[in-house]
């Protein structure tokens, strides 16, 4: 019996077809086509799994360049990394399958286009970052002749040298950075400088100066945990007195010059705990505060830390 003569016409007409008006040929292929589609069946077209996120958008000379990737399923454990030029930046997790690296910039570098290489996920994404030009401050500055400035000991070197490179996986800031002290802005991250008439290719200020008045209130900018602790009488000559917080994920501080040091190394500190008091300590011509901030061993503007939360 065909199917013609075993259907009524409520049932010749089944997902759209019309059954009596189709060879059996025809019959049986629409009639497989419609099952299939009768079956709730969700089939996705294959996606990009590695998602990555930029910030700023224009960043310029001194910021610090931000970029969360997004993940499915972190190839062995392993982080992702980006790495721009020579560098390899580490991402550590900020969230389930989110990671974040950060790419420091300085007046040191040249504006222009860069090109971060992110991998993870057994992938490999190429994004253009153009870094914007910043005109720095610029003093000038005449020494006596043979007037020599005062050098580091090679213990207070590798110390600070260490610590600046301080990778701790462990993330301790939330929300933007305190000021460290009440003080005036007295001089401001980059400036550059020329040494008698000569120009000075590998100086800048590397963090901001507050003119607070001696003894006035030192304190954490940051959540984070107090890893190094220098003075003078250990032979921090151009530091003087100095303290520095690891923040966690190649964040660190540094506070120089101090007159007074409230903490020890291996403390764990809050935003605004006293950490310390503002002195003249080390190469320092009066009292002041010099905060330097570093990220991945560079020193970055610490004014956008203050500014905007940078999770």
């Amino acid at each position: 019996m065909t199917i013609e003569n075993r259907t009524n016409n409520s049932q010749t007409q089944w997902l759209g077809f019309n059954i009596k008006s189709l060879t059996p040929q025809r019959r049986t292929t629409n009639l497989f086509m419609g099952m299939l589609a009768a079956i709730p069946v969700a089939l996705a077209l294959p996606v990009d799994a590695l998602q990555v996120q930029v910030n700023p958008n224009s960043p310029k000379l001194g910021d610090t360049i931000s970029v969360v990737i997004n993940v499915d399923n972190p190839a062995n454990g392993n982080n992702p990394t980006v790495t721009s030029g020579d560098k390899t930046y580490p991402a550590f997790e900020i969230a389930p399958n989110q990671y974040r690296a950060f790419i420091p910039t300085s007046p040191l570098e040249k504006a222009g286009n860069r090109t971060l290489r992110v991998t993870g996920d057994d992938q490999v994404q190429n994004l253009s970052v153009q870094v914007q030009k910043r005109t720095f401050p610029v003093q000038r500055i005449n020494l006596p002749p043979g007037k020599a400035g005062v050098e580091a000991t090679e213990l207070e070197l590798k110390r600070v040298a260490a610590f600046k490179a301080l990778q701790t996986p462990e993330k301790y800031w939330s929300g933007p950075f305190l000021q460290p002290n009440k003080g005036r802005v007295s001089t401001i991250y980059g400036v550059r400088r020329y040494y008698n008439g000569k120009f000075a290719d590998d100086y800048y200020h590397r963090g901001v100066d507050y003119a607070g008045a001696a003894g006035s209130p030192v304190v954490a900018p940051a959540a984070g945990k107090v890893a190094l602790v220098g003075k003078i009488s250990q032979g921090f000559r151009v530091h003087g007195n100095v303290i520095g917080i690891d923040h966690g994920q190649g964040v660190t501080s540094i506070f120089m010059h101090l007159s007074r040091i409230n903490v020890k190394e291996g403390d764990i500190v809050q935003p605004g705990q006293l950490i310390g008091a503002v002195g003249s300590t080390g190469a320092s011509t009066g009292p002041h505060l010099h905060w330097g901030l570093y990220v991945n061993g560079v020193s970055v503007d610490p004014t956008p830390w203050r500014t905007k939360v940078v999770e």
